[in-house]
């Protein structure tokens, strides 16, 4: 099969400078390949598309999608159409709920902070009490993480340090979905994230912040290209197989002795900072294994 056609489906009401860059590095890295990548936005294709005897009318089929969004019934919409998708839409929705991401991870073997998932509440209720609260502080202690289960770039998650505080922020938080996490004392302010294509560590930096316990760059961290050990590389394959990942990027903690500890994996991982600290251009690798995996799939 010649790739010569696929799609690049983004979110249509996310505008700005930083995903726009990243949207054309994946529409250029295809053109080096032969391959035509057209932009498709949600907004475009929900309330157009049309699914009869498995055809896509009345678009060109493509021959497969480069998904770029979150918006997961879209993309199991293109799923039951027929179509391929990097990534598949149970990988993104696992991995954009980290209360989801955990669980399908329990039990692999892998080291993650020990966590604990918030009762689900409504916005009418929030949390008018907390019975549930003296289990979580029993078992985790502050300080704690607490973490939104939906958010990017370090964006709601909470350093909790003492009871009051996590009033504060439960409060703050109300009925969106999130959980306790144990705080990695020896991972604050740093972290590693591994840019994965297939079981392929395309690049990797060192991430660290001296004024937070978080170690993203948009908070304000530092960045060099780093070299991951052998565990740290083992960890990140494990998690990408795990979740049925074609590409991520998979943040990995320090732990006691310098043990890897699973922090987050991310689907959609933006890739620019990590060409300007190691000079690798991930969209090139994301565009070759889309086009690779299709071809050994249609052959």
């Amino acid at each position: 099969m010649e790739a010569a056609y696929a799609w690049l489906v983004v979110n249509g009401f996310i505008q700005s400078e930083k995903f726009t860059q990243i949207f054309q590095w994946l529409i250029r890295a295809a053109e080096k390949k032969g391959c035509l990548l057209e932009l498709k936005t949600n907004t475009q294709l929900l309330p157009a598309f049309i699914i009869k005897e498995n055809m896509i009318l009345p678009e060109k089929r493509p021959d497969f999608v480069i998904f770029w969004d979150k918006d997961t019934r879209l993309a199991r919409l293109l799923e039951k159409a027929g179509l391929k998708l990097f990534n598949s839409a149970q990988s993104i929705e696992i991995c954009d709920d980290k209360s989801l991401t955990y669980l399908e991870l329990s039990g692999s073997g892998m080291r993650m902070p020990e966590t604990i998932i918030a009762p689900k509440t409504f916005q009418v209720q929030g949390y008018p009490h907390l019975e549930f609260l003296p289990d979580v502080e029993n078992r985790l202690g502050y300080p704690m993480v607490v973490k939104e289960c939906y958010g990017s770039f370090g964006q709601q998650v909470f350093l909790v340090n003492s009871r009051d505080e996590m009033k504060e922020i439960l409060n703050e938080i109300k009925n969106r979905p999130c959980l306790f996490q144990e705080y990695i004392a020896a991972s604050k302010g740093h972290d590693i994230r591994i840019q994965m294509t297939g079981n392929r560590a395309v690049a990797a930096m060192h991430r660290f912040n001296q004024h937070d316990f978080r170690a993203n760059i948009t908070n304000g961290g530092s960045m060099e290209a780093y070299e991951p050990d052998a565990a740290q590389l083992e960890m990140a394959q494990t998690a990408v197989k795990k979740l049925g990942l074609d590409f991520a990027g998979v943040d990995i903690l320090f732990g006691k002795d310098g043990e890897p500890v699973l922090c987050e994996v991310n689907s959609n991982a933006h890739f620019v900072n990590i060409w300007k600290c190691t000079g690798v251009n991930a969209a090139e690798a994301i565009v070759e294994h889309c086009i690779r995996e299709c071809r050994r799939q249609t052959a």
